[in-house]
């Protein structure tokens, strides 16, 4: 089987599109990682089992890209395919250009089925990267309850999973009637008690005021009268 080696090209991440380059300079390539079908195939699987390290809110994605190219050196050196090992922005890089080549193929596998997609790292991508975020959640909310529910959501993939409400659930009982009619009853008479005590203490108070002024008209008509009487 012919191995089929080809080299990622910055401005290609772009477009998402993967460029193949033959015929360079030996020394030009020497010092740069060429990206073969077993390479490919190892970055693939790695960083999908660290899918989830990679979807964390909070994380650093240069150490974990790190990992990856440690990794994936790691499984190189076991076939001693090639001396020349391969950088973390590197396998940025190649992994943002297959991101981008599974996406497409995603959406022709949604519009015409999966049977048109002839990609052949589309299935193992596909298995991970295909899943809805509801479910994503479902599923790690079941792995930290360890319940069986878990297992069950662990198995549909892509099954969609909607809440649903059950066909025999008793609604919430309502507040009966004249429970509402008596609050809003108790309610009202309330406010009359609080308006007619108000009521009470302004009349108490004109009725004060009252009071004052005919002491005064009183003591002032007495002043007049003692007045007129000096007087004569």
């Amino acid at each position: 089987m012919e191995v089929i080696e080809t080299i990622v090209i910055q401005s290609s991440e772009v477009e998402g599109k993967e460029t193949v380059v033959s015929g360079v300079d030996a020394d030009k390539t020497k010092a740069e990682f060429i990206w073969t079908l077993q390479a490919t195939w190892h970055l693939i699987n790695i960083r999908l089992e660290m899918d989830q390290a990679f979807d964390q809110p909070v994380c650093k994605k240069k150490k974990l890209w790190e990992m990856v190219a440690e990794k994936v050196n790691a499984k190189l050196r076991e076939s001693e395919v090639t001396d020349v090992t391969v950088k973390a922005y590197e396998c940025d890089l190649k992994w943002r250009n297959m991101l981008a080549t599974y996406r497409k193929n995603a959406e022709r596998a949604k519009r015409l089925g999966a049977a048109s997609v002839h990609w052949e790292f589309f299935k193992a991508m596909h298995e991970v990267l295909g899943k809805s975020r509801e479910e994503i959640e479902a599923q790690r909310r079941a792995k930290l309850s360890g319940t069986k529910v878990g297992k069950a959501i662990a198995s549909k993939r892509f099954t969609p999973i909607l809440p649903t409400p059950p066909a025999t659930a008793t609604p919430c009982p309502a507040r009966p009637p004249q429970d509402v009619l008596q609050l809003y009853m108790e309610l009202q008479e309330r406010k009359m008690n609080m308006w007619a005590q108000q009521k009470a203490l302004e009349e108490r108070k004109i009725e004060a005021i009252n009071n004052l002024a005919q002491a005064i008209s009183s003591l002032a008509q007495k002043n007049n009268t003692q007045v007129s009487k000096d007087g004569h």
